[in-house]
């Protein structure tokens, strides 16, 4: 339990502090026989985590450090609710108890779906889950919010919110630098620097820098893919002129950059298509083409890749935080702007074949946003935050999909039509067949929030909030076809043949937008039962505005885009929760619990039309699933066993279904030459572990002049469905991942420590696709090898 491992980092030097809390926003320094405090913002005033009635999970900037955790994938080790899937950056999804962000990997991430997890860092709201993706570095705490996010922070979430906080700037000297390489030629280097520049400026400067081979083998090109290549820096500025006024000005910027990021054969799954139109099989496609995968086992980590493979993303911003302590409150400002820039071009069918030559989409996102709120000072029995909130952003792309001589064989067959009408297909029709276009989103977003807590007697307190949110959305879709050999023939024979082309890529052109508004807030009773003991149940009504597909519309049954598809509806979540926090033995345990009951109407997805017009693209696009919800219970515990070794154990329990989903995609097994819809309805919710499980062990011991210390932690994860359809195919199998560490820290504050990066060298998915097409090959990419190596740190 990452929340009482260690006391958080500044909370903000002008926020309201618990009473026995220091003025600079640390927790008080914890006696070695109890464990640490831990103050959070999850309710914008800096208080104990133990005292915040409401499901969160925190872990701190040394536990960050000590982990080697950079980003939010390695975040799931540490948190149990917290789910992450990424195939590329691009396509990436975070979800909290199974809801949030819901990606498929073989299709485009989804420019007019909002994500359902709110990502902040320093007080911003990221609009896109890809900038999720990168590493950050010098981070204070980590705070995972559950469940409905709106009266609070500036952007409506349903679903919860990870609450990242750097490290600020310090009026003291601060240094520190580490260096680690490790298998795969893995070298990550990390370092920052604070203090002041005058006695009312500081600053800080903190960088990570990460590289590793690539960890599958390309047998095709001899090139491993996979690779790691990332860095990120941040400089900061504190200005501090008197104790009742600063302001914090932020500047950074992230890049990945690597021959990155492709999947490998896991297994073949049978359809009821004809055998002629199914990878595996004596008359399937594998067959026809004479091809056989490089492995059959996944965890061989060979794969045969024969087009373009790359990333090169970008992101960054600047951004201003002030606080103004006016006496009866402190009034804070967050303005921000920030950027994302996305390119990268794969091989979409995953083989060495010369199916699809490239598919890349050119993106371009810029987002304006400013935060005002007005918080109360002091112990009073009614406390209160209040606030507005603006926010503005443009995505523009190009999407581009290029198809090779393989193309027509492997995607429409050797004849199109059937009996006499047939008509025989060139196999060339679709050799440098390829579509180009441009897309452009934007959305406008006004909101007006505030949360009133009154402490009706000593014990009992009452919370109520209320949010109302505009959101106003525009999208632009233009993509058009070309090239490809000359039709010949009748004009019978020249049309099917155009419409064979057309049922593999045909241009769209669409105008959407979106208007909608809408009231949500929650209600909470907290009950002090005892200093030690916290009691609370709370209901809360969380709203996500509508949304535009922006990847291209789904086909009607005359192979027409279906334009009654590009708008959703807002999605609409009800969440109640019960929960007891105590602290035990005199603070050596702590063991809190919580039970909560999810329902969401209209849960917004992206998922993935299997219907007969679909051959290769497999679209993605939104879609409402009338009805979703989840169940479950979480319980987390940490103890100070003795003096110097800490404990920690969390356990998260979730239950979720499509309570009401009479039309989903079809299950591969199921799909036919007719298949259009299935009923999903009381089937498990995919890319939902029913139980996760994460542990941890901190050891520490002086020896000599300086001090031995050991880490450990392992995360445990129960089988889910990794494809919104469901198929049997798609399950992926439920894994444990451990990481160990153990080193000697001197008196000089140099540290030299050896690492191991899962461990017992587990074999598990990471994610899974179904190939375009509709053939029946499942591909995915496997987890990480084993990386053990070596660590020097320095810090003062």
């Amino acid at each position: 339990m990452q929340k009482f491992m260690s006391a958080a980092a500044a909370a903000g030097a002008l926020l309201p502090l618990p009473s026995s809390a220091q003025t600079d926003g640390q927790a008080p320094t914890a006696a070695r026989d109890r464990l640490p405090e831990v103050i959070v913002t999850a309710r914008r005033r800096a208080e104990y985590a133990r005292a915040v009635p409401a499901a969160l999970s925190v872990v701190s900037g040394d536990l960050l450090d000590q982990s080697y955790t950079v980003n939010t994938q390695a975040l799931t080790t540490l948190i149990p609710s917290l789910n992450y899937s990424s195939a590329n950056p691009r396509n990436t999804a975070l979800t909290i108890r199974g809801l949030g962000s819901s990606v498929v990997a073989v299709s485009q991430s989804n420019d007019g779906l909002e994500p359902g997890v709110g990502f902040y860092v320093d007080q911003v709201y990221h609009a896109r889950p890809a900038t999720a993706a990168f590493d950050f570095a010098d981070i204070a705490q980590v705070e995972e919010l559950r469940g409905p996010q709106g009266t609070l922070f500036g952007k409506n979430t349903t679903a919860g919110a990870l609450n990242i906080t750097s490290r600020a700037p310090t009026f003291t000297n601060e240094r520190f630098a580490e260096l680690s390489y490790g298998d795969f030629d893995f070298v990550q280097a990390r370092a920052w620097v604070s203090g002041p520049i005058t006695d009312t400026i500081a600053f800080r400067l903190s960088g990570v820098a990460t590289r590793r081979d690539g960890v599958l083998e390309n047998v095709r090109t001899g090139r491993d893919a996979n690779l790691l290549g990332t860095q990120a820096v941040r400089g900061q500025l504190l200005f501090k002129p008197v104790d009742t006024f600063q302001m914090r000005l932020i500047g950074d910027f992230t890049n990945f950059q690597a021959f990155c990021c492709t999947q490998g054969f896991v297994r073949v799954g049978t359809s009821q298509r004809a055998a002629a139109r199914q990878f595996g099989g004596p008359a399937g496609l594998a067959a026809q083409f004479r091809y056989a995968p490089p492995s059959i086992d996944i965890y061989d980590r060979r794969i045969e890749i024969d087009g373009p493979l790359g990333v090169d993303t970008n992101e960054g911003g600047l951004s201003a935080i002030t606080d103004w302590d006016v006496g009866f409150g402190t009034i804070t400002s967050v303005t921000a702007w920030r950027f994302w820039n996305w390119d990268a071009e794969n091989d979409r069918d995953y083989t060495g074949l010369p199916i699809q030559l490239s598919q890349h989409i050119p993106s371009r996102q810029d987002q304006h946003s400013q935060e005002l709120r007005l918080a109360s000072n002091g112990e009073d029995r009614l406390s209160y935050v209040v606030g507005l909130y603006g926010f503005s952003q443009r995505i523009t792309g190009r999407p581009i999909s290029i198809y090779g001589p393989a193309a027509a064989r492997y995607l429409i067959g050797t004849a199109t039509g059937t009996g006499a009408g047939a008509t025989a297909v060139p196999a060339n029709l679709l050799d440098g067949y390829g579509q180009d276009g441009r897309t452009d989103f934007r959305t406008l977003s006004l909101a007006a929030f505030g949360e009133v807590n009154w402490r009706i007697v000593d014990a009992i307190t009452l919370t109520g909030g209320l949010r109302y949110t505009h959101e106003d959305k525009d999208g632009y879709y233009a993509t058009y076809t070309y090239g490809g050999p000359a039709l010949t023939g009748t004009a019978a024979q020249r049309t099917a043949l155009l419409n064979a082309q057309l049922g593999v890529l045909r241009g769209q052109s669409y105008a959407a937008d979106d208007k909608d508004g809408s009231l949500s807030g929650r209600g909470n009773v907290a009950w002090q039962v005892t200093d030690a003991v916290l009691g609370y149940a709370s209901y809360a009504r969380g709203f996500k505005s509508g949304g535009i597909n922006m990847s291209g519309l789904p086909l009607d049954a005359a192979n027409q885009p279906a334009l009654n598809a590009a708008v959703v509806r807002p999605e609409r979540n009800t969440t109640y929760e019960v929960g007891l926090k105590t602290r035990l033995f005199d603070g050596r345990v702590s063991v809190n619990i919580d039970g909560f009951y999810t329902e969401v109407r209209d849960f917004q997805a992206t998922i993935v039309d299997t219907g007969p017009t679909q051959t290769a693209a497999l679209r993605g696009y939104l879609s409402n699933i009338p009805e979703v919800t989840v169940e479950g219970i979480e319980a987390d515990v940490a103890a100070l066993i003795v003096p110097g070794l800490t404990a920690r154990a969390s356990v998260a329990y979730a239950d979720g279904e499509y309570s009401d989903y009479p039309a989903g995609p079809c299950p591969l097994e199921l799909q036919t030459a007719a298949t259009a819809a299935c009923d999903l309805t009381g089937r498990r919710l995919a890319s939902l572990p029913r139980i996760a499980v994460t542990a941890g062990l901190d050891y520490e011991r002086a020896v000599g002049s300086g001090a031995v210390f050991a880490h450990v932690d392992t995360a445990s994860r129960s089988g889910f469905n990794g494809d919104p359809a469901l198929s049997r195919f798609t399950y992926i199998d439920g894994y444990n991942l451990t990481n160990a560490n153990i080193g000697y820290r001197f008196a000089s504050g140099i540290e030299v420590a050896g690492f191991a990066r899962n461990l017992f060298d587990a074999d598990y998915l990471q994610n899974v696709t179904v190939q375009a097409g509709n053939s029946g090959l499942i591909l995915g990419t496997p987890s990480d090898p084993r990386v053990i190596g070596g660590t020097v740190r320095f810090r003062r």
